[in-house]
């Protein structure tokens, strides 16, 4: 965003209030999917309509702030993404091997398990196209995947809307969010949608890679804030 004008009122946007209208812009890139598989909206129009429109709002909210306020919004909107992203980029490298154990040579030591399978689909959903196919074009492929990790970098904002202050809350917290998003993925018709068996393995792992997820969303938010603004005390 270039640096902060000097004129700057102290205006508070890190809010309560503030930070309820972060969690709600944010909270519409997961909604897209849960929309789906309740039947109350398709996936594709939620997104063009409802979720990029969100995104386009937040980005104009952390800019009013950053020249306006005090950019506490703005930076915590910039640092949930950039750790959320960071997780979800961790997440995905430790499920690669599980995910390519049969043509790794990997598979007589760990399970293959079809991690990525659910990318496309995302991505055929959002252009409309069958959820279900043989071979998806890499239009498919390309969405799905920045769906993902749209998903990863706004579950970043998502944790620090709720906590506020990362230098103030144990870093633990992401831990918790990322086992609630595991449980989440499993009460929801998640799997059954997408056609995932869910056996013992499959949650062992997935468990694992939200364990990740949640260590490296935690640490680098913490870190980034500090670097940031060290926390003053008296």
């Amino acid at each position: 965003m270039g640096p902060r004008p000097s004129h700057l009122s102290n205006g508070d946007y890190w809010s309560p209030v503030g930070r309820f209208a972060v969690f709600v812009l944010s909270f519409t890139s997961i909604a897209s999917l849960l929309v789906e598989f309740y039947g109350i909206l398709s996936m594709r129009t939620f997104t063009l309509w409802v979720f990029l429109p969100s995104i386009f709002l937040l980005g104009i909210l952390a800019a009013v702030d950053w020249q306006t306020g005090n950019g506490a919004l703005a930076r915590s909107v910039i640092q949930g993404c950039v750790g959320g992203l960071l997780a979800a980029v961790a997440y995905d490298v430790f499920r690669l091997p599980f995910v390519f154990a049969k043509s790794w040579g990997l598979d007589l030591l760990i399970p293959s398990l079809p991690l990525f399978k659910v990318f496309p689909r995302f991505g055929a959903l959002i252009l409309g196209e069958p959820v279900e196919q043989t071979l998806y074009s890499l239009a498919a492929q390309w969405v799905g995947w920045t769906y993902h990790f749209s998903n990863g970098a706004t579950f970043g904002v998502l944790y620090l809307a709720s906590i506020g202050d990362p230098r103030r809350r144990p870093w633990t917290w992401a831990i918790v969010m990322a086992v609630g998003l595991e449980l989440g993925m499993l009460l929801t018709p998640y799997p059954a949608y997408f056609q995932i068996r869910v056996t013992p393995t499959f949650i062992a792992v997935t468990l694992t890679a939200h364990l990740i997820f949640g260590i490296v969303l935690g640490l680098t938010t913490r870190f980034l804030a500090f670097r940031n603004r060290p926390l003053l005390t008296k």
